[in-house]
């Protein structure tokens, strides 16, 4: 009787802890946040994912009342600022800035990257998808995708693209174009954009996907050609120029996207109040006029919707990388 009474009350302890600790920890995460909290971007100021990061950030900081710090850690490929933001506690205060390089193709190209960011990291919500313009010199001889397409495929070998380094949306973006064209194309990387567009314009190379952003200014100014983009759907700021799927490959979709993650173990409800808060902004009128003026498309997600975005564009990388036979950064 007495090991029995013993027994039950051990086990009383046992019920009422757990109790305890799962009463604690939903209070943590109702009570969330109460601290500033700290938006990670693997890049230097002024790229597309700090843009992102600081048009969520400054509503963020709003909403929460509490201030929304953005912490650039540029360096190789965006390994740093990755590494910092995996490495950190699983609390909801410190937010990753992922992008297409960072989450999907680093894992491919960086040997020994000491952390996997599709298990790492828990998606939250996908911010926005952004466009590549294939552009090409005013004076060449071709004037369309299609005819890109011909000439290059007649004269293998002949044709080069330039890209800002190995592995990047612009690389992967021509890679494809190659593969799904059957294109024997040179690939010439360059340590910036600027060189790679003077050689662009002097018909030193015959063609480079680059951002939008970079891209408009030159071809509404009267530089470069405008050939075709990569996602589904036209721009509208380049809206007489078609996508690389309407030029004659169909299914073509390569786009610039970032998105919110959290080291994983975060807790669910972290997670569903920042997409919450985060797809409220995304569709504030002043927001979108800003993104759409940037043609990025905004589409409202889940956690579980952007999880399987990521998880198909990180398929898609893998079976790029392996068919183009692209090499390993290091």
């Amino acid at each position: 009787m007495r090991y029995m009474t013993k027994t039950f009350f051990a086990g009383f302890l046992s019920l009422l802890a757990l109790s305890l600790s799962g009463m604690t920890a939903h209070a943590a995460d109702s009570d969330y946040p109460n601290k500033p909290i700290s938006i990670v971007v693997a890049y230097a100021p002024g790229g597309q994912g700090d843009t992102f990061a600081r048009l969520v950030g400054d509503k963020l900081s709003v909403i929460y009342k509490q201030p929304v710090v953005i912490n650039n850690k540029p360096g190789v490929s965006g390994t740093i600022g990755t590494s910092l933001a995996v490495k950190s506690k699983n609390d909801g205060y410190t937010l990753f800035l992922g992008q297409t390089g960072e989450i999907t193709v680093n894992r491919l190209l960086i040997k020994d990257l000491g952390y996997d960011p599709i298990k790492d990291f828990t998606p939250v919500v996908l911010i926005g998808n952004a466009p590549l313009v294939l552009l090409a010199p005013l004076d060449a001889p071709y004037k369309t995708m299609a005819e890109f397409i011909q000439q290059a495929r007649a004269k293998p070998g002949q044709f080069s693209y330039g890209s800002v380094g190995a592995g990047t949306p612009g690389h992967l973006s021509a890679a494809a174009l190659a593969l799904g064209g059957k294109l024997d194309m040179v690939h010439v990387p360059y340590k910036g954009v600027g060189p790679l567009m003077a050689d662009l314009m002097a018909g030193r190379l015959q063609g480079f996907f680059s951002s939008a952003s970079a891209a408009v200014p030159q071809v509404k100014g009267g530089k470069l050609r405008a050939l075709a983009v990569t996602t589904p759907q036209r721009m509208n700021s380049l809206p007489d120029v078609p996508t690389v799927a309407e030029s004659g490959l169909p299914g073509f979709s390569y786009t610039l996207w970032g998105g919110l993650f959290v080291p994983a173990g975060t807790p669910q409800a972290i997670i569903n109040s920042l997409n919450k808060e985060v797809n409220s902004i995304l569709a504030s009128p002043d927001i979108k006029a800003r993104l759409d003026a940037d043609n990025v498309s905004v589409p409202s997600n889940t956690p579980a919707e952007f999880t399987a975005y990521v998880k198909s564009e990180a398929a898609k990388f893998e079976k790029l990388v392996n068919d183009a036979n692209i090499k390993s950064n290091n």
